[in-house]
């Protein structure tokens, strides 16, 4: 314990590095925004001075996001390599020199990324899994499938929600957004009827809506077991998120687009939503979820996860309103030890960090020119 403490005080960073990657996904996921046949990932590590190395990654939606995030992580690395391992005060140091292009959007991934890959270091350096470091207790934690069930016929989304219920599934997510309610209604029903009764269904219209039309869909829709409505307009839209949530019975779920602990903090106090899913990319990394947690406990608020389902873990079971992990399989096509979901559970173990570990051939093999 003394000595992982002398290392964990002593441990400075040496060099970061980040690959760009497009993985296959099993499952193609059509939503009323884009159609998905592969993920872009940005894999990053960090290297100390005592050889330690901290690993993270980011989904970057495009190509093009995972060129943009790992040039303004270059940059940002080349700040703070040097510095003592301490992700809090790293954070802000950058914050402070990237205060004048602004801390959003590609440049809050790109410093969200080291910060979880700084915060993976310190926890390997103490010899414990991330979320012990940050108080919580390793224990499987309740998951969702998102893999899949974008938008198709009805037939076709029910045989794909049956097949998600592979590992004991208590719950899966479906992608809504027809041009019709007939539409959304004739889905929803088809997979509703194939899931047991045990087995929630979760619906995201992913900002495909307006105000008035995500009113009458949402009515709808709470007589059809659904367990929550995600992002049925903008999501910045939070006085019509807040009418909303005011008018329905059926929970409000938002926060995958948030930016900073800042933006949850103002959606809940405009009463926009009844539910939480922040992105760990977008919130800001480990440091930005953490804050962002004891904003949902101050509210009483129920937290998930969107994506990234591996350094997510370790977030929720430190979250005092844990609620759902989004389980995605899409970095099994890189991991040398895949997650396999055991009785509807994300299985945590004691492995130190986050667990993060790629096959170095099928990185080579998805590495993006």
């Amino acid at each position: 314990m003394a000595e992982s403490a002398s290392i964990m005080a002593d441990l400075r960073l040496r060099s970061v590095s980040c690959i760009p990657v497009e993985v296959p996904l099993r499952y193609v996921l059509g939503t009323s925004a884009a159609t998905v046949r592969a993920a872009p990932l940005l894999l990053v590590e960090v290297m100390t001075e005592q050889g330690i190395v901290g690993r993270s990654y980011v989904f970057c939606y495009r190509r093009s996001g995972a060129r943009s995030i790992a040039i303004v992580l270059d940059e940002a690395a080349a700040l703070v390599c040097g510095d003592r391992v301490a992700p809090l005060a790293i954070a802000a140091k950058l914050q402070r020199r990237f205060a004048l292009l602004g801390v959003t959007g590609v440049v809050r991934m790109a410093l969200a990324a080291l910060d979880m890959a700084l915060w993976d270091a310190l926890a390997i350096a103490a010899a414990t899994p991330l979320t012990c470091l940050l108080g919580g207790t390793p224990r499987p934690l309740l998951a969702y499938n998102s893999c899949g069930l974008g938008l198709m016929s009805p037939q076709a989304a029910a045989d794909e929600a049956e097949a998600l219920l592979d590992g004991g599934m208590k719950a899966v997510k479906l992608r809504l957004g027809y041009a019709t309610l007939a539409e959304d209604l004739a889905v929803t029903r088809a997979v509703r009827s194939r899931l047991p009764d045990a087995v929630e269904l979760l619906v995201d219209y992913n900002q495909a809506l307006s105000r008035v039309d995500a009113l009458a869909r949402g009515r709808a829709l709470q007589s059809e077991g659904v367990a929550w409505l995600e992002e049925p307009i903008r999501h910045d839209d939070l006085p019509g998120n807040a009418e909303i949530a005011r008018s329905l019975d059926l929970p409000l779920q938002l926060g995958e687009n948030f930016d900073g602990p800042k933006a949850m903090l103002q959606a809940l106090q405009a009463g926009a939503c009844d539910l939480v899913m922040p992105d760990v990319a977008r919130i800001g990394g480990v440091s930005g979820w953490m804050q962002a947690a004891g904003v949902a406990e101050a509210h009483g608020i129920p937290m998930s996860s969107h994506l990234m389902p591996e350094i997510s873990a370790q977030l929720l079971a430190a979250t005092p309103t844990c609620h759902w992990l989004e389980y995605v399989d899409w970095t099994d096509a890189i991991a040398t030890q895949p997650v396999k979901i055991e009785h509807g559970c994300w299985p945590m173990n004691n492995r130190p960090g986050t667990g993060l570990d790629w096959d170095p051939d099928a990185v080579a093999r998805y590495r993006i020119a």
